[in-house]
């Protein structure tokens, strides 16, 4: 009788184990999106009605510099907070698909002192001393670090942030390939991690490991699509779009922002001289000086021919006109092929600098008053910017 009992326990359990990891599979498969999947995977390991754990983070790996980037962390920072959180989530019946709606509805990070300790963390991989998360990433393997074993680790960046006694590392893990980690512990609740929540957290990780794959190929496929393919930067058509996006956030946020139109000056004396495969060669050079002169917030775009707009969010007039003035004289000063072709011997630029909400509310509105700028800064003589309309 005992026996099946203990029996009827494991089914029960190993029903709600199967039922948890529908779910998440279920929300998973409702996004592209890389924060809704992180925040869905997280939300996952440590909501109630999920694996239960009491804090949660997940580092992902960047291929192309070779190191491992916290995203993002799940968690209270106190005990008192995780009382609040757990009671208001208990009160109001929250399931999963609840926690996940308000995420997505706010379409807003968590902030939290947690979640901004874990994205200050990075990783280089190269270096043989790249603890705990390195050692995972490296081996592919759980990392189950005990009560008894945590003080080996006492100097390990990751031990430092969390201050915990007990914790597991998992990695996530797409064609036999690992590109990324989740990070796990109970530091309030201290309760223990059993075999059964480290067989949960390998199987959910093999779906997070998917999705976040499946986000990637997606977000590669949706910058083809959106990417000149001359210069390599943001083609017209997603402009409009970005700039749409941005004035939407700058009117909700109260924040300033300004765009800056750029057209290179005598172009067309340049590709009749020396021919439009040439020219094709100064255009991706001067794409590659204005995207690697630009901020990491910055939209570089090609608007077409010769011309080229900037979106610099949060960002007012002042400090657009100082980036303009910048990119200015390193296309003045840049060594290119042949400048001596040119009226002035060398390749330039005239910039307009159009700001929201001063010069416009619309996208219309904004490339018109950058426009109307950038060719009065040709009428005084070209490589200037103008910042503001002439009054007559």
């Amino acid at each position: 009788m005992e026996e099946i009992e203990k029996l009827k326990e494991e089914i029960n359990r190993t029903r709600a184990e199967l039922a948890i990891l529908y779910e998440i599979s279920n929300a998973l498969r409702t996004t592209l999106n890389l924060d809704e999947i992180l925040y869905i995977i997280l939300t996952g390991v440590t909501a109630h009605v999920g694996l239960g754990f009491n804090r949660a983070m997940i580092f992902l790996v960047n291929d192309r510099e070779n190191f491992l980037e916290g995203k993002m962390g799940i968690g209270p920072d106190t005990a008192e907070d995780a009382n609040k959180i757990w009671t208001k989530i208990q009160q109001e019946q929250m399931d999963l698909d609840d926690l996940i709606s308000a995420f997505k509805s706010s379409q807003s990070r968590i902030e939290s002192k947690f979640d901004q300790q874990v994205r200050s963390l990075r990783i280089d991989l190269r270096d043989k001393n790249s603890g705990l998360l390195g050692l995972t990433v490296q081996d592919g393997m759980l990392l189950h670090i005990t009560k008894e074993t945590i003080k080996n680790y006492a100097s390990d960046p990751l031990v430092q942030i969390l201050k915990t006694d007990e914790m597991v590392v998992v990695p996530l893990k797409a064609k036999d390939k690992v590109n990324g980690v989740i990070v796990a512990d109970n530091i309030f609740t201290r309760k223990p991690i059993t075999k059964e929540d480290l067989r949960m957290l390998v199987m959910l990780s093999n779906q997070a490991g998917l999705a976040i794959e499946n986000s990637y190929l997606y977000e590669q496929t949706v910058i083809k699509a959106h990417t000149d393919s001359l210069s390599g930067l943001w083609n017209h058509g997603y402009f409009q779009y970005l700039l749409q996006n941005e004035i939407k956030k700058a009117k909700n946020d109260n924040l300033p922002l300004n765009i800056i139109m750029i057209d290179i000056d005598d172009f067309k004396t340049y590709n009749d001289s020396m021919g439009h495969q040439a020219g094709d060669i100064i255009l991706k050079e001067i794409s590659k000086i204005l995207r690697d002169h630009s901020r990491k917030i910055d939209y570089v775009c090609r608007y077409g021919g010769e011309e080229f707009v900037i979106i610099l969010p949060q960002t007012g007039k002042k400090d657009a006109i100082s980036i303009a003035e910048r990119l200015r004289e390193k296309i003045e000063m840049h060594p290119f092929v042949y400048a001596e072709v040119m009226p002035q011997h060398k390749i330039t630029i005239s910039v307009g600098v159009a700001s929201f909400p001063e010069d416009g509310t619309t996208n219309s509105e904004l490339i018109a008053s950058a426009d109307r700028r950038l060719y009065e800064a040709k009428k005084r003589g070209k490589n200037q910017i103008c910042s503001s309309d002439i009054i007559p």
